[in-house]
């Protein structure tokens, strides 16, 4: 009998706590999670009055310490001061109270410090709220360009649709267009498979594309901005972060629209959210597959993303400009862009054609 040593390393949530006031269950995903009593909470400058106080007053009264620190974005100096409030307070346990960066910056200092991490998002708009990954600048190369580098799984998500419905429609709508992105993601991951040998599972791109199609089927019900379209929304942006543990990499919800996104971070003076970008992205790198990009971009459009330039509040220069510089980034993750990237004519016409640009 031939033996297998393929050997395949997964982590997953342990437990994810969706739905209508769910916050206040934090301190019992706590004890039943046995993370220890101290914690210290990430939050931002919103999200503390949000979320964040009220996680700690929880926490205090189900007799947990737990400090709570500001952030106002992601960086190595916020990070290390995470990480050095939680040694000096023999933290046990990290908690991210807020959006992407807050999340992430705690992600990464918890991995850091080798002490679990507990997802709690005030806002549904990526899918970095249960993946394994976290996004950060890196100064050293690419001009200070964003890099997707590995962390934990949050050992849980609480995401209390009460609160994230109550924030600005447009965070919800900019999830949809992260998970929609996962189409050409997907596709991006077939590709590199065929051409590079690239590690591929089919479980984890079945299940991109099945939060997307998600996405697409609910584009009307989620229109109505109501409490159920924030669960909808999470749930698939949960599933999209296991899609990702499962293949060990951001591959199957990370390809060449992220690629212009993350251009665009560089470029505009103004970027847009990222899945806002990312869902712009994905309408013309679907065109690049010959495939369907009208039904992307009406779909966001029914949703109430942006779908042109003008609606991204970036110049149609901008996102050329973005296009021909997109495949620099993150020249590890092979996609359609090729190493060579678009010529300039060639970025024209793709955003002309697909209405990007007028």
């Amino acid at each position: 009998m031939e033996t297998v040593e393929k050997v395949k390393w997964m982590q997953l949530p342990r437990d994810v706590l969706i739905g209508h006031d769910v916050l206040r269950e934090i301190s019992t995903i706590c004890k039943h999670l046995v993370v220890g009593k101290r914690a210290i909470i990430v939050t931002g400058i919103h999200t503390r009055k949000i979320a964040g106080e009220m996680v700690r007053e929880i926490l205090a009264d189900a007799g947990y310490e737990a400090n709570l620190i500001e952030v106002s974005g992601i960086n190595g100096e916020n990070i290390g001061s995470v990480k050095k409030l939680a040694a000096e307070g023999k933290s046990e346990f990290v908690l991210g109270v807020g959006g992407g960066s807050i999340i992430d910056t705690g992600k990464i200092a918890a991995f850091g410090l080798h002490i679990p991490f507990i997802s709690v998002p005030t806002i549904a708009s990526h899918d970095g709220i249960a993946s394994p990954r976290a996004s950060i600048k890196d100064e050293d190369k690419d001009q200070g360009s964003p890099v997707s580098i590995q962390t934990h799984a949050p050992l849980a998500v609480v995401a209390d649709t009460k609160i994230i419905c109550s924030a600005p429609y447009r965070f919800t709508a900019a999830g949809c267009g992260d998970i929609i992105a996962n189409y050409t993601a997907v596709r991006d991951w077939q590709l590199a498979h065929r051409l590079r040998n690239v590690e591929y599972s089919s479980y984890a791109a079945a299940l991109s594309e099945m939060t997307a199609n998600m996405i697409m089927e609910n584009a009307r019900e989620i229109r109505k901005r109501d409490e159920q379209s924030a669960w909808t929304v999470v749930k698939a942006l949960v599933s999209s972060g296991v899609a990702i543990s499962i293949a060990g990499s951001s591959a199957p919800a990370s390809g060449s629209e992220h690629k212009f996104s993350h251009a665009l971070d560089l470029l505009a003076e103004r970027p847009a959210l990222h899945g806002e970008q990312c869902g712009v992205g994905t309408i013309m790198m679907t065109h690049l597959y010959g495939e369907n990009w009208q039904s992307i971009r009406d779909v966001l459009k029914e949703i109430g993303a942006p779908t042109t330039a003008k609606e991204l509040g970036i110049k149609d220069e901008q996102i050329i400009e973005a296009l021909t510089y997109a495949h620099k980034i993150n020249l590890q993750r092979y996609t359609i862009l090729g190493d060579s990237g678009l010529t300039y004519e060639a970025a024209e016409r793709l955003a002309t054609v697909t209405n990007v640009i007028e």
